[in-house]
């Protein structure tokens, strides 16, 4: 499950920044400042254009798979390769065969 959100956050990223890379800005179309309207500058009123929309959506999924990958991985079960536990065991064990070693009534040399 992580490796398949992985992948969609990896996708989803690449989307956004092509999203981004393609848009237009909004002074592009500004011949001399002082003889375009304002509309121009500053952009139109209506609602954003098709990229500016889908932009918006890969922004929140985006957002959002990155809150859910960090949720994940710090919650992830430690690595595998290592049994702590058996190590504790262990090594409780032979302190305390070490401590039983040394509670005798002779004085160590």
């Amino acid at each position: 499950m992580f490796t398949i959100l992985l992948i969609i956050y990896l996708l989803t990223a690449f989307t956004l920044v092509s999203l981004v890379l393609i848009q237009q800005g909004k002074g592009v179309d500004m011949a001399s400042f002082g003889s375009t309207p304002s509309n121009t500058i500053w952009g139109t009123s209506g609602s954003g254009s098709f990229l500016t929309r889908m932009t918006a959506v890969f922004a929140i999924v985006f957002f959002s798979l990155s809150l859910v990958l960090g949720n994940m991985s710090t919650s992830k079960i430690e690595s595998t390769w290592v049994d702590h536990q058996n190590e504790l065991i262990a090594s409780s064990e032979y302190l305390k065969s070490k401590l039983s070693d040394t509670n005798n009534d002779e004085i160590p040399k």
